[in-house]
């Protein structure tokens, strides 16, 4: 056997032994973790108390209404807004009528109790027919006046507001024979809106 044959030899078992070596510190220098991880999402759960917010009957040209109600967050996560968006619509008792009898009923006021001042009211709604109320879509849960007292906006897990909200039949001083024995139907949607995405 040549030197040659031999070096490349003994280069070839070098190799071979340096990658027992290599395989077996490997094969006893081992270390395995498992995590087991989860995602749960929570919940957004507005909920309104009475669920009825006004049913009157006998209402005249001249006579207002007051009403109280409270919308709670029973969820999990905080609300940023509240939509309210209004819709209507009127059961004419056969008196031809010419004119929408939501452009004579007026809310007064809706004020957001929780979010007022001391003597400064938080109106979400001020002074508007549920005609011009309809397409138009105010957050219920907005602070909307400056002061230290007061909730601010939003509304938090577990948390509720409380409302005051005056409707009126308004006495136009004008024949208004058309609308006796009319109805009108309110619907009051609240769209609850979750709060921004947030490190956690």
């Amino acid at each position: 056997m040549g030197i040659k044959q031999k070096l490349g030899l003994g280069v070839a078992s070098a190799a071979l032994g340096l990658s027992l070596v290599g395989g077996g510190t490997y094969a006893y220098f081992n270390d395995v973790e498992t995590t087991t991880n989860t995602f749960a999402a929570g919940t957004l759960d507005l909920s309104i108390s009475p669920d009825v917010i006004i049913n009157v009957d006998d209402i005249k040209p001249g006579d207002w209404m007051n009403r109280t109600f409270k919308l709670k967050n029973e969820g999990s996560l905080d609300i940023s807004k509240v939509l309210l968006t209004t819709d209507y619509s009127v059961t004419d008792a056969g008196n031809d009528n010419s004119d929408d009898m939501g452009k004579h009923i007026r809310v007064n006021f809706l004020q957001n109790l929780d979010k007022s001042g001391l003597v400064t009211p938080n109106d979400i709604i001020y002074s508007t027919t549920l005609h011009d109320l309809k397409g138009t879509a105010p957050d219920a849960v907005q602070k909307k006046i400056w002061s230290f007292f007061g909730e601010r906006s939003g509304l938090k897990s577990g948390t509720s507001d409380n409302f005051y909200v005056q409707f009126e039949f308004v006495d136009n001083g004008e024949d208004q024979n058309q609308f006796q024995d009319d109805s009108l139907s309110l619907v009051w949607k609240f769209d609850a809106k979750q709060t921004a995405g947030e490190s956690k």
